[in-house]
């Protein structure tokens, strides 16, 4: 049956369909296939011209190509009238939330979250539904190549130290306990309590620390950090009795200061004080305390490499369709990533209201990989934001929901509060949250009572203006009564009814501030410019990210103008714009006469320009991969053009078919070595392999049967599990489980035998899972038919 993905329109469906044939093929997809199946071409690879081989090599074309535009289409924004009348007749907005970020060691935690604990159905990228802990807790091993799993940073340490009686020093028991911890810790922040033993012996202090100083050394709150700490004390003889130090925890950010210092305040009754001597009474104080004046020492640093976002949607919200367009702006939005999804609404919800369970909206979480399988990274900026909630309401109207993007600056909405600026108190329903700072709460009210809160800057003033401008029009227009309700209340809530003197204030603050703004970002403009300038090094994925970091520089330098200054800034602008369009061409022209001079023989060349190119490309080749890759997939690829060049000789004289057969093996023989070297990690020979077929199908087989072993050694494991638990247990007719598994397996074995068959390989007596090099036995066998060519010749 010929099979069309064409006539699939969404991507998650092409992905979901190419799965589902393969699978009705028999087939069993590998690592490899995945991953070319989920970039789909959508990120432009490096030029097989730019692999850096030494001269002699010349790869087999593929019959596809790779040196197109390569760059991503980017939608416009859909216009301002169709965006209010949508809102006017009903549309609600379309909302994007990202709720958190988190490292590797996160994932099953989040993901778990998500499907309460396996209960809820969820969906991957490539249209696979996943029920139940043991499918979920499979993410986590497919997930591990792209997470970096990099530590969070320890920013607060809880610490003891035991004076013991110090009858020589009197005066306040808080100044002298003071005076030792700031012996210890210098000019560290901290808080501490006094304890006072009954027996009068000494006494016993109590604390929090931030444990980076000023001078930004940090401590790391380990035995290793607690003799520093020691050492510093016994120099410094603050007391004349002995003081003990010891770090007895630590922890990351705001959130966690905030509750352990709370916790000392409650435990010491309020008898808290900070390094300043200020006394700290209560909880209250004491979050002011971390998330006002601590924050900013902390320099805190948390792992992102996955990001959770909700999509959210009205009450009363087509559950299914909602799904479908949640889908598709997943698919859309972050192709190439990999990502988990879940519906969750009041009707299938399995989480208790009072838990914050059966919220009675629609919404999805989406838990997705930061990093794609092609290296790249999610940009969580403003217009990133902008543009998946323009792609949401999008995929919503193609669904047949009401839905479109919104701009907080359209209604002059207040801005929005952090989950750092309030906790919740109550779940049920929509959650109620409690400010942690008088300015936070304010922030709070203001959100809920949607208050009218105008922008301060030159541009979203300009913007407001335009919008309101919009809702004057509309106002013109042959409305409903609901209709003409709404827009009336939108101009009235764009109506500036802020004193002049405010105004006046705002004014001056913005053109004070104006300019050195403006000339930082146009700094950091002219660096990323310039920095383009040396494109013969630069790859299509290098050029694509350099030319975003333009547009991102421009966008922040936009923000900063006034309107004076729009019309210089224009000119700069497009002055920046066509100097990365010229690059832009230049990388296509050096593509494609790279991919030209790989495809010309190398006589056509005079030698001159031959050795210039072929050491160009090896400066290259090493710059990306470094020497030893490069000289290692050199070696054995000039092995292979060696190979096929006798092969060439052979065919245009001596054709005896036990010398083509010799020849052949040998081919075979390399072809497979320099597969197992780009399957161990080698980029150049993947770079290669983009373009020669013959060593593409080779390191595909590889990975393949790399792919097998590994399923075949956590299959035997999990028999071997299994036969230990209940050594005694068969199968329903009689046979043993095991045995029944071997039967199941027989069809993948005879696949992988095809897969042999098809590489050339005569070696399939030579599982992987024994450890016994293929190369190696490729060779024995090499020496043995050319043993025996020579017994046989010694007879004749």
């Amino acid at each position: 049956m010929e099979f069309f993905l064409g006539a699939f329109t969404a991507e998650w469906e092409q992905r979901r369909a190419a799965l589902l044939h393969e699978l009705s093929l028999g087939r069993q997809t590998s690592a490899d296939e995945d991953e070319r199946r989920r970039r789909g071409g959508a990120t432009a690879t490096a030029s097989i011209a730019a692999a850096g081989m030494k001269p002699g090599f010349r790869p087999r074309p593929a019959e596809r190509g790779r040196f197109g535009d390569g760059g991503r289409h980017r939608s416009a924004d859909r216009p301002m009238r169709l965006r209010f009348v949508g809102l006017a007749s009903g549309g609600q907005p379309a909302v994007v939330k990202m709720a958190s970020f988190g490292g590797g060691s996160r994932l099953g935690a989040m993901i778990n979250y998500v499907s309460r604990h396996g209960d809820v159905v969820v969906e991957n990228e490539r249209g696979e539904q996943l029920r139940g802990r043991d499918q979920l807790s499979a993410v986590g091993g497919a997930w591990d190549h792209l997470m970096k799993n990099r530590a969070e940073s320890r920013d607060i340490g809880l610490f003891h130290v035991s004076v013991a009686h110090d009858s020589g020093h009197g005066g306040d028991l808080h100044d002298r306990a003071g005076a030792i911890v700031r012996q210890g810790l210098g000019d560290r922040a901290f808080a501490f309590a006094v304890s006072a033993r009954p027996d009068g012996s000494g006494f016993d202090i109590d604390g929090i620390t931030v444990l980076r100083s000023p001078g930004g050394e940090r401590l790391t709150a380990d035995e290793k950090a607690t003799a520093i700490v020691q050492q510093r004390l016994d120099a410094g003889r603050a007391t004349e009795g002995s003081a003990s130090f010891r770090f007895t925890g630590y922890g990351n950010g705001t959130d966690y200061g905030s509750a352990r210092l709370r916790s000392l305040v409650a435990a010491h009754k309020g008898k808290v004080c900070d390094e300043q001597g200020r006394a700290i009474g209560d909880g209250k104080r004491a979050g002011d305390l971390v998330q006002l004046e601590w924050r900013g020492q902390l320099h805190s640093r948390k792992p992102r490499d996955v990001m959770h976002l909700v999509l959210s949607a009205r009450p009363g919200t087509n559950a299914a369709a909602f799904q479908d367009a949640a889908r598709d702006f997943l698919g859309t939005q972050f192709a190439g990533h990999r990502y988990v999804f879940s519906l969750h609404d009041a009707a299938s919800d399995p989480k208790a209201q009072a838990a914050g369970g059966k919220r009675p909206h629609v919404h999805v979480h989406a838990i997705i990989a930061m990093r794609s399988d092609a290296g790249d990274r999610i940009e969580t900026t403003i217009p990133a934001f902008r543009a998946w909630r323009l792609t949401m309401a999008e995929k919503a109207r193609v669904q047949g929901i009401a839905m479109e993007m919104t701009d907080r600056r359209d209604r002059v909405s207040p801005p929005a509060y952090s989950k750092n600026q309030v906790r919740p108190v109550n779940t049920i329903g929509r959650t109620q949250h409690a400010g942690t700072s008088d300015a936070a709460q304010r922030r709070y009210d203001a959100k809920r009572a949607d208050a009218e809160r105008f922008p301060r800057t030159a541009r979203s003033q300009a913007y407001v203006r335009v919008a309101q401008q919009q809702w004057q029009e509309i106002a013109s227009m042959r409305l409903s009564r609901p209709e003409q309700d709404f827009v009336k209340a939108q101009l009235s809530r764009l109506e500036d009814r802020r004193a002049p003197s405010e105004l006046r204030a705002l004014a001056q603050g913005e053109q004070s501030n104006s300019g050195s703004q403006l000339r930082t970002q146009l700094g950091k403009l002219s660096e990323l410019v310039w920095e383009g300038d040396d494109m013969r090094r630069m790859t299509r994925p290098e050029f694509e990210a350099y030319e975003k970091r333009v547009e991102t520089a421009l966008f922040q330098a936009e923000r900063t103008i006034s309107p004076a200054e729009r019309k210089d800034f224009e000119e700069i602008a497009t002055a920046a714009r066509d100097h990365v369009n010229v690059h832009r061409e230049l990388v296509a022209l050096n593509e494609q006469r790279r991919h030209n001079e790989m495809a010309e023989p190398k006589e056509r060349r005079s030698p001159d320009q031959h050795r210039d190119d072929e050491k160009q490309r090896w400066n290259d080749a090493v710059a990306r991969h470094g020497f030893a890759a490069a000289e290692a997939a050199n070696r054995v690829l000039l092995a292979i053009e060696q190979s096929r060049d006798a092969m060439e000789r052979a065919e245009a004289g001596d054709r005896s078919p036990d010398k083509m057969a010799a020849l052949r093996q040998e081919l075979d023989s390399r072809l497979i070595q320099a597969a197992e070297l780009g399957a161990n990690g080698n980029g150049l020979i993947g770079e290669v392999a983009e373009v020669d077929e013959e060593l593409n199908t080779v390191l595909q087989a590889v990975e393949r049967q790399r792919h097998k072993a590994n399923r075949e050694s956590a299959s035997a494991s999990s028999e071997r599990s299994e036969a230990a638990r209940d050594p005694e247990r068969s199968a329903p007719d009689g046979g043993s489980a095991s045995q029944r598994r071997s039967t199941e397996r027989q069809p993948t074995e005879r696949q992988d035998a095809a897969a042999h068959r098809e590489i050339g390989d005569s070696t399939r007596g030579d599982p992987i899972k024994q450890h016994v090099p293929r190369l190696e036995e490729l060779q024995r066998e090499a020496d043995e038919q050319r043993a025996h060519d020579r017994d046989d010749r010694g007879e004749r």
